[in-house]
């Protein structure tokens, strides 16, 4: 099982980037796939994440700005992130639940390696 992310690089508030989580090894569409971020000096927080069923869930700072989907075909999802806020810079990263389904960072078993945000002012 493989996990990895990319799409991350320097954006400029109000701008765009979308960042994908390519698996393999598993078919991702049949478990949990969340994005987390960890800022500097800060925790590691969830940022979104999609369920088997297709049921989305974001944080409440990204909400709105940010969407979470599934390609099935290619065995990616996806985070398109919009109106990027200088808050957004982090180190980003995709890991799955393939044991409950779950959507909690506690639950993840497989974490792909971070692709860097930098959102500049």
């Amino acid at each position: 099982v493989q996990l990895q992310a990319f799409g991350g690089g320097l954006v400029q508030a109000g701008g765009s980037l979308r960042l994908s989580c390519a698996a393999s090894g598993f078919t991702l569409d049949y478990y949990a796939i969340g994005w987390f971020r960890q800022a500097p000096g800060k925790e590691r927080e969830g940022v979104s994440c999609i369920k088997s069923d297709g049921s989305t869930y974001y944080a409440g700072s990204v909400k709105g700005r940010f969407t979470i989907s599934r390609d099935n075909a290619k065995n990616t999802v996806y985070l398109q992130m919009n109106s990027l806020k200088p808050e957004d810079t982090a180190l980003y990263y995709c890991a799955t639940d393939t044991t409950n389904g779950l959507c909690y960072d506690y639950s993840m078993d497989y974490w792909g390696k971070g692709t860097e945000v930098t959102v500049s002012s």
